[in-house]
C-alpha cells in the first residue's frame, strides 16, 4: 500500500526544512513535484525516497 507523506513529513525528513525551503528545492528540481488532493500536498513516499536516493547518488544533495 502506497504511503503519502504531507508537508510537515517531509519537512521532519529533510531535517526540519522551512516550507519556504521546500517550495525551493521543488522549483530548482531538487524534490519531486507534490500531488494536490483537495487543499493539501501529497509526496507518494517511494517517489520522494527514490528521488533522495538518486539526488545522493549523483552528489547534487
Amino acid at each position: 500500500m502506497q504511503t503519502y507523506l504531507t508537508l510537515e513529513d517531509v519537512s521532519i525528513k529533510l531535517g526540519n526544512r522551512s516550507r519556504s525551503s521546500i517550495y525551493k528545492d521543488i522549483e530548482a528540481g531538487r524534490l519531486p513535484k507534490p500531488m494536490k488532493l483537495g487543499a493539501r500536498i501529497y509526496w507518494p513516499e517511494d517517489e520522494l525516497e527514490a528521488h533522495l536516493r538518486e539526488q545522493r547518488g549523483s552528489g547534487a544533495a
